[in-house]
């Protein structure tokens, strides 16, 4: 039978050690968002109620639903998607699979870690000018959406690139022998590869963009606007910017109100994720690598 040495007993002794650090560790990380959770279903679960959900906001935002801010944030998040998602991963596979290591892309990598230090208030005025008035695009949420897709797009990026990476060379090394373009490659081969990491970023984009209060603030977002918008031309209410101002700017807010409107919030940023996390999973498991 093996005798536990000196050694050995020390070496599982640090090792259980670390083990409990980081158990430790990922207890505090996930601490505060259950705290958070429970917060707010405890002071605002009161609040949810199909008229809630699917009503508009009465009596000066005092009392009534959120469906105009709800279907205005989905309305945000989708476009900034469509806007920053496709341009993101376009960039991603340039840095990735054709650029050459010189100065000029060093010049791109260093800007989109810049672009990534901006404070969102900034991104606020930069569509200000870039979107509203330059472009006329006016107050609409078609020039909020590009600004968020604009501020998120370094998630993509970086997320994208990473993902293009991570696929073994030996398989573009096989398609090359076989006679396939780099282009073939990468949409045959490495992209479908690379897929589950790319929806990472989506997944963080998402998180961010439904929760951006600054960016929509004067560009596409409306202090009270019962109306659902019809297209992208019009302004529209968002959930981020309505919860920041029934707590700080209408007076005789009932408490559970805000409560129930960051809940709401919450639970349908983690539905989106959900859904884009199940289907990354699913994609990992055809890996066959």
């Amino acid at each position: 039978m093996f005798e536990k040495t000196a050694l050995n007993v020390r070496n599982q002794r640090t090792q259980n050690l670390v083990r409990t650090l980081f158990l430790l560790m990922t207890v505090l990380l996930i601490l505060p968002v259950l705290v958070i959770l429970g917060v707010l279903v405890a002071k605002g679960g009161s609040m949810l109620s199909w008229e809630f959900l699917f009503g508009e906001p009465t009596n000066g935002m005092t009392a009534g639903g959120i469906f105009p801010a709800l279907i205005g944030t989905v309305w945000l998040v989708a476009v900034a998607l469509l806007a920053s998602v496709p341009l993101g991963i376009a960039a991603a596979i340039y840095l990735s699979e054709y650029a050459p290591d010189n100065a000029f892309t060093r010049v791109i990598n260093l800007a989109i870690i810049n672009l990534a230090g901006v404070p969102s208030i900034v991104h606020a005025l930069f569509g200000v000018g870039a979107f509203v008035l330059f472009f006329n695009f006016g107050v609409s949420i078609l020039a909020a959406s590009l600004t968020l897709a604009i501020m998120t797009l370094p998630v993509v990026i970086v997320a994208t690139r990473e993902s293009l990476q991570a696929v073994p060379q030996a398989f573009r090394e096989a398609c090359w022998n076989m006679g396939a373009t780099r282009w073939q490659t990468i949409w045959k081969v490495v992209l479908p590869n690379a897929v589950s990491g790319i929806l990472t970023g989506v997944i963080l984009e998402v998180s961010r963009t439904a929760g951006e209060t600054a960016p929509i603030m004067f560009t596409g977002a409306a202090f009270f606007l019962p109306l659902l918008p019809q297209s992208v031309n019009d302004p529209t209410m968002a959930m981020s910017l309505h919860l920041y101002v029934i707590s700080t700017q209408v007076p005789g807010i009932p408490e559970a109100l805000p409560y129930g409107v960051a809940l709401v919030l919450i639970l349908m940023v983690l539905c989106m994720n959900s859904v884009s996390i199940a289907f990354r999973m699913y994609l990992r498991g055809r890996k066959k690598w």
